[in-house]
């Protein structure tokens, strides 16, 4: 399984989000030139994540787009299930249709069970974690999220 590039880019934007997280909205051009993302594949990615309550927008000379969340409480789980869907390992997992041995398959179990390890992770990974993680020229005090919260 191979993540798409709006799950890469979507994680990328928050946890830029979540390193500039003063309290004010980000103009898409700040966002663009600090992640390196195009303009138009931002505005394409932030629309699922607004929906998703987990960006907020303003429009507006003073515009621009914030966490709507803390970043202790966005997890890379979130982000790849609201960006990919379905993130199952074998398409049986969630359309058993697909299948006529689907009742009677001895992979499909470890299918779900590999399925389960991989999203569990993925929850264990917040935005915070991977903030505190970031480069020296981008990371953030030790104290930032505590001040956050």
């Amino acid at each position: 399984m191979k993540l798409s590039a709006k799950s890469r880019y979507a994680s990328r934007i928050l946890l830029d989000l979540a390193l500039h997280n003063e309290g004010v909205p980000h103009r898409v051009n700040d966002i663009s030139e600090r992640t390196g993302i195009t303009v138009p594949f931002i505005e394409q990615i932030i629309k699922p994540l607004k929906h998703a309550g987990m960006v907020t927008s303003k429009r507006g000379a003073s515009g621009g787009h914030q966490l709507s969340r803390s970043p202790e409480n966005i997890s890379l789980g979130d982000i790849v299930r609201i960006m990919e869907g379905s993130v199952e390992l074998s398409a049986c997992l969630s359309a058993p249709d697909l299948c006529e041995k689907t009742d009677v398959c001895p992979t499909r179990a470890a299918w779900q069970r590999a399925t389960d390890a991989m999203l569990r992770e993925l929850d264990t990974i917040s935005l915070a974690e991977l903030a505190k993680g970031a480069p020296n020229c981008c990371q953030l005090s030790d104290d930032y999220f505590e001040r956050d919260s």
